[in-house]
């Protein structure tokens, strides 16, 4: 194994100096081979309520400099045992989503090739749908598990088929999710109609409430989340909404009832045996943010992503 390069050296140079790469990782064209990508997206013409994540990508970079290369909760160091990389943005269309959408899945596809894992940073929901028909071309239909205040199973909003709340009922249709092994976690808040609810369970998702967690508590939740998706290959979608408000205010659909961040490091740190294939962290809209919270709160979920990737790499090598 040829040593990765790690991030810049923060007892050398600054944190606050130099490219504002995510965890101040090594750019795509300085390595000669990459096991993880880190790649933004930043789009955000799907969304139905308030706009600003086209600039989400950015944002969690720049809140990301104060990240370090151990991470003790799992006794791992990533950078060390994988090649970590930033590999910039995906150039999308802001007038198109048919367009952006097929941008977007070109793109992961070819960066897959470059790198064997990738973590997107969005961006709006809507990219979830590119990005699983990219990671289903590659693996088959994929568990999903999807972080997020509400279920992103709709049909159409204005009659438009693709949009953030969308990108699942669509995978769904189109055979890219195990509809035996997908699930929902953090979802709250009013819906339209009961019938959503049985929507959703027909296009093959369980859920884990945002209420479930709070009775039952965090174990319980984790126990129902790792039954459901046993050993198939997982995708991990997570909406940075599923958090509540005061822990992620820079979003565009808010709601009340959320989980805290410490709750929901501590479910991903959980998927440590899994089969990760692929994750994204969207809906990061930084001018509703403040003091960087939801773009500080939005890096460490990455970080723990990659963590995870970056062990199941080296378990695997």
């Amino acid at each position: 194994m040829t040593t990765p390069i790690g991030p810049v050296d923060a007892s050398v140079n600054p944190r606050y100096s130099g490219f504002a790469t995510f965890a101040r990782l090594p750019r795509l064209e300085e390595v000669e081979h990459a096991d993880i990508a880190v790649v933004g997206a930043p789009f955000d013409s799907g969304v139905s309520y308030r706009p600003g994540t086209r600039f989400g990508p950015s944002h969690v970079r720049e809140s990301s400099r104060l990240l370090r290369p151990y991470n003790p909760a799992q006794d791992f160091s990533p950078f060390a045992r994988a090649q970590v990389v930033d590999a910039g943005d995906i150039a999308l269309n802001p007038f198109d989503i048919t367009a952006a959408v097929e941008e977007t899945d070109r793109a992961a596809t070819a960066l897959g090739e470059r790198a064997s894992r990738l973590v997107t940073i969005g961006g709006d929901h809507t990219l979830a749908l590119p990005l699983l028909r990219s990671v289903a071309r590659k693996h088959g239909p994929v568990a999903v598990l999807h972080f997020d205040a509400h279920l992103d199973t709709w049909d159409t909003y204005f009659g438009a088929p693709i949009t953030h709340g969308t990108p699942f009922r669509r995978a769904s249709e189109e055979g890219l999710i195990d509809m035996t092994a997908s699930c929902h976690v953090g979802t709250r808040g009013p819906l339209y109609d009961k019938s959503d609810l049985e929507d959703d369970a027909r296009l093959g998702f369980s859920i884990v409430t945002s209420e479930a967690i709070e009775e039952h508590g965090v174990e319980a939740a984790i126990e129902r989340i790792l039954t459901r998706i046993g050993d198939a290959p997982l995708y991990v979608s997570i909406d940075i909404d599923v958090l509540d408000p005061a822990h992620a205010p820079g979003t565009g659909t808010p709601e009340a009832g959320g989980l805290t961040s410490r709750e929901l490091l501590r479910i991903l740190r959980s998927l440590r045996d899994t089969n990760i294939v692929g994750a994204d962290v969207v809906e990061v809209s930084p001018a509703y943010d403040h003091a960087q919270m939801t773009g500080i709160a939005a890096s460490h979920v990455v970080y723990e992503l990659i963590t995870l990737l970056a062990m199941q790499i080296d378990r695997d090598r």
